[in-house]
């Protein structure tokens, strides 16, 4: 049986453009052809983008350095059918003010405000070496990257980051928010269908 190891855990809804896997195992099939023979058996929402041959002690989950997600809200006011990657949230957002609650999430802090219930791991505490906000038209695309992340971590600072954005707190609160240690302090979970894992880097 062969036991395929993957980097980054999602939730349902959620989407993967960077994921990657490893596994072992002993084979006369040569690395490059692993690629078509695994997507002709894949579904159709799933594709083996690259492979590659790596030492025996490479661990795709231990060995990361750095993940990066991007999130998409779309704010016009028609739902895009066709499109399934974002967030329909309808609405004018204040995009610079979600911007510098953004800027002030960069850094290293105790992010168990942004972390699930759930997540019971010994440390909550993570380095973001990325937060932006930027709009294009009608979409809104938030981009963070750490050293790693929290359960539902980003979907938390995504609805934090809304809450911003329509008024309802001012930038500053981001502080506040992180000296809480509080999952209460900080605003509702975004939807899964916006968020896509972008990147992994070793």
């Amino acid at each position: 049986m062969i036991k395929i190891n993957g980097s980054s855990r999602t939730d349902s809804g959620v989407h993967a453009l960077g994921q990657v896997a490893n596994f072992h195992i002993d084979s006369p099939v040569p690395t490059e052809n692993f690629k078509n023979a695994l997507n002709n058996l894949l579904p159709d929402d799933i594709v083996i983008a690259d492979v590659q041959e790596v030492s025996q002690d490479f661990d795709a989950i231990s060995d990361t350095v750095k993940k990066q997600y991007d999130y998409l809200i779309h704010t016009g006011s028609i739902r895009p059918v066709l499109v399934r990657n974002q967030w329909h949230r309808p609405g004018v957002l204040d995009v610079e003010a979600m911007a510098v609650a953004a800027g002030l999430l960069v850094g290293t802090h105790d992010f168990k405000s942004f972390a699930s219930a759930a997540d019971q791991r010994d440390s909550s505490v993570r380095t973001i070496t990325l937060c932006t906000v930027k709009q294009d038209g009608d979409v809104i695309k938030i981009s963070v990257a750490a050293d790693g992340f929290l359960y539902n971590m980003v979907r938390n600072i995504v609805g934090t980051l809304v809450e911003i954005g329509r008024g309802r707190w001012q930038p500053e609160y981001i502080k506040e928010i992180l000296d809480a240690n509080d999952r209460n302090a900080a605003g509702p979970i975004a939807p899964a269908c916006g968020l896509c894992l972008m990147e992994i880097e070793y």
